[in-house]
């Protein structure tokens, strides 16, 4: 692939090396580092005069680092006359503050959105946002790629009686993405109904839905402290659910996660490697990982040939 360049961040390297791999490419040369202030310093190691560059990192472990980090390599790139620059964030950073839920709350993911674009990003590339409409939020072409396919292909591959299950969204929020995939796998779904006193923390939960001798599916975007998940798994099993299984796009697995996922009576806790996960797994058995690096690749490789990205959306690439 003549005039592409590939860099990765520090966030997520395994990731990014899996996306070279998958394209034929090397990786190219940056430096990552900070001074003793901590500032973040970023040497691009080669030329990209004229070329298509495209920067991995994912919105994770350090963010305000990374996102940092970000930034300043698309901008380093930029004004080193690079033809057009990519961000690839597998993980969108700060996208559960996309609207004013209280009187003086920040937009903070239309915030991160400008510093994208002012740093000079041309085209972003991400991963099952939380709310779509943060795409609007960018004067720039944004490709929301999904897991969709990825998960439907893990459930009817790893689940024995998938076509008795029962697809749950633990929240309300999630019931566009749940109805897809109950739809896509024709089997029905079910919605948690919880009522949220202040953020990560959940009061009382409501199941509308017939569970009962069924395999349950929890389908979320991101589970963070897993409170959500975890309760919702209880009120599953306390329906009568016969197994319960969690399939996330995004683990982010902050604070007591990990010891509520070991203590839950889940199956499997089922995450793609939009966010590294081999730590997590050391401590967690539950943990398995789909790995989505040729979805990523895939999209790379299109937007660069000026292929059209919709075929994604719908299957996963061989």
């Amino acid at each position: 692939m003549p005039n592409i360049v590939l860099f990765s961040g520090s966030s997520h390297q395994d990731l990014s090396q899996r996306v070279a791999d998958r394209l034929g490419l090397e990786l190219g040369k940056v430096i990552t580092k900070k001074f003793s202030n901590q500032e973040t310093s970023v040497e691009i190691g080669e030329s990209v005069r004229g070329e298509d560059v495209y920067i991995i990192q994912s919105g994770c472990g350090e963010i305000n680092d990374n996102l940092m980090e970000l930034l300043i390599m698309i901008n380093a790139c930029k004004i080193a006359s690079s033809s057009r620059v990519t961000a690839v964030i597998p993980c969108f950073p700060y996208a559960r503050q996309d609207k004013k839920d209280k009187s003086r709350a920040p937009i903070s993911a239309k915030l991160v959105a400008n510093m994208l674009s002012v740093a000079g990003a041309d085209h972003i590339i991400t991963m099952d946002l939380h709310a779509s409409q943060i795409q609007g939020f960018f004067d720039i072409p944004v490709d929301n790629l999904y897991a969709e396919p990825a998960v439907l292909q893990w459930i009817r591959e790893n689940i024995t009686d998938w076509k008795n299950c029962i697809i749950v969204s633990p929240d309300a929020g999630g019931a566009k993405r749940v109805t897809s995939i109950a739809d896509r796998l024709n089997v029905e779904f079910a919605l948690i109904h919880k009522e949220r006193k202040k953020a990560n923390e959940v009061d009382r939960m409501v199941l509308v839905g017939d569970v009962k001798d069924r395999v349950a599916i929890l389908v979320d975007d991101m589970a963070d402290t897993c409170g959500t998940i975890c309760h919702a798994a209880d009120k599953l099993l306390s329906a009568g659910a016969t197994k319960v299984y969690a399939i996330l796009t995004h683990g982010i697995f902050s604070g007591p996660a990990i010891s509520r996922i070991n203590n839950a009576a889940f199956e499997a806790v089922v995450v793609t490697n939009t966010i590294p996960q081999e730590d997590k797994m050391k401590h967690c058995s539950k943990i398995q990982v789909i790995d989505i690096s040729m979805i990523l690749a895939e999209a790379i490789r299109r937007t660069h040939n000026g292929e059209s990205v919709s075929y994604l959306f719908s299957h996963v690439p061989l």
